[in-house]
């Protein structure tokens, strides 16, 4: 007898010993409701996975799994209708709506020619114009929800305002870790810059054999201030680079986001944090019909913020120029844009 989905997926998970990850899972209810020494030794937790390999897991993030859930399912009716549907709302990186295939290579962010990623993205963003017709045009524009699955634009809107909430909320907790002012990445989010890629990973079946070199999300690092993913388990899933093992498999545990920092928050914290590379694998022989959907939320920073990086002894010894965060994430964008 076959197995659905979900017993493929358990049974992937299950496949064998689990080796220890470099990423460790942090939980965060402490910070939400523990006394100051508790508070202080989740953001001890938080700066020493940041120095060490750029990512950790969240559990006690309040975040409703039936909200992910629902966002997920609408994500998929999405995909699954006609290409020519779907057409309708094409668009390439920086843009809101549906990103087909073909369109991007994350491999070209650090200089590798890869062919295209395996996937298809339905991108999402801040959408609340500042009056500045040419920023408004790149970085605020309108967001397009499809009218054949009208319930995506809702559960769309309610999980950004968490992400919005849970983000910033991350950046005061990365300013308790270097034991700086509450507010002193948050002084320039009021309003920020963020897209959400609703990224639907298909089966090798529809995405064929991938070539040499190709991923469905190729090596790269996120390029703004934190990372939030929420990701399947599955055989051609998350992996991170570390110095000690290359590349290794990324924890999953139910219920948990993944949060990595961006090349802005690294340069922010003068180098003391690391914007780690990572990749996320090609459909695998053996499991063929896996297909997989992740929701990753970007958050940045004001689009006209000027960030300097903080010197010893809390960043490293620099000499980064001050960038606008802008102009610094552009710049990123287009060396991953096909076309």
């Amino acid at each position: 007898m076959a197995l659905s989905r979900g017993a493929r997926r358990l049974a992937a998970m299950n496949r064998g010993p689990v080796m220890q990850s470099s990423v460790p899972v942090i939980d965060l209810t402490p910070w939400f409701g523990g006394e100051d020494s508790a508070r202080a030794a989740v953001a001890a937790q938080i700066d020493a996975a940041l120095q060490s390999v750029g990512f950790f897991l969240i559990t006690g993030h309040g975040v409703p799994v039936e909200l992910r859930a629902q966002v997920r399912a609408e994500a998929r009716a999405f995909f699954a209708l006609p290409r020519e549907t779907k057409q309708r709302y094409a668009v390439t990186v920086g843009g809101r709506g549906w990103l087909p295939p073909g369109v991007e290579a994350n491999g070209y962010a650090e200089g590798t020619a890869t062919p295209p990623d395996l996937k298809e993205s339905f991108a999402v963003g801040a959408d609340q114009p500042t009056g500045d017709a040419d920023v408004d045009g790149y970085w605020f524009q309108p967001n397009a929800y499809p009218a054949e699955v009208p319930a995506l634009k809702p559960a769309v809107v309610a999980y950004l305002a968490r992400m919005r909430e849970l983000a910033d909320e991350l950046l005061v907790l990365c300013a308790a870790a270097l034991g700086l002012q509450q507010g002193f990445f948050t002084r320039h989010t009021g309003h920020a810059t963020h897209t959400m890629n609703i990224n639907w990973y298909p089966p090798m079946s529809l995405a064929g054999d991938p070539e040499p070199g190709q991923f469905r999300i190729g090596p790269h690092t996120d390029f703004g201030t934190v990372t939030i993913l929420d990701r399947e388990p599955g055989r051609g899933g998350l992996q991170v680079w570390t110095e000690q093992d290359g590349w290794e498999d990324a924890p999953y545990h139910p219920g948990a986001f993944t949060i990595n920092t961006g090349d802005l928050l690294a340069h922010w914290s003068g180098g003391r944090w690391k914007s780690n590379r990572h990749r996320v694998l090609p459909p695998q022989a053996e499991a063929p019909d896996e297909d997989l959907v992740s929701l990753v939320y970007f958050y940045e920073a004001d689009h006209d913020a000027v960030i300097e990086s903080l010197q010893p002894p809390i960043g490293k010894p620099n000499s980064y120029a001050p960038v606008v965060s802008a102009q610094f994430l552009k710049e990123r964008l287009d060396a991953i844009t096909i076309g």
